[in-house]
């Protein structure tokens, strides 16, 4: 089955454990229909670049997921479809990275873009 990952975004006015709820409604829509969920990540309230339904912050979380497509396509759906969704962003990758995303890495184990002064 192919492979994906998934990132969306919800409105911040969530408590951390609803938000974290979506991820398990997304999870089991998805299981529901063929597919399974690898890993998931609940990133936390984050800062956005720009509004979003007059939103400034937003729970992000992360799913990687190993689904057919009618499957994402029936997720994607209902995200669009729920209230407290505000994006969706999904890729199809060749293959799933292992570990942790860069997100939830800590600033030490990340790669050094260039020396600090």
């Amino acid at each position: 089955m192919p492979l994906y990952e998934h990132v969306f975004i919800s409105r911040q006015d969530l408590s951390n454990t609803q938000a974290e709820g979506l991820i398990e409604h997304f999870s089991t829509v998805l299981a529901d229909n063929g597919g399974k969920v690898v890993d998931h990540e609940y990133w936390g309230v984050k800062t956005m670049a720009y509004k979003i339904n007059k939103n400034r912050k937003g729970h992000y979380a992360y799913l990687r997921t190993d689904a057919p497509a009618s499957a994402v396509q029936e997720m994607e759906r209902l995200m669009r479809l729920h209230d407290d969704v505000m994006r969706v962003l999904t890729i199809k990758m060749d293959e799933l990275p292992e570990g942790p995303s860069i997100q939830m890495q800590k600033r030490d184990e990340r790669d050094s873009r260039r020396e600090r002064r």
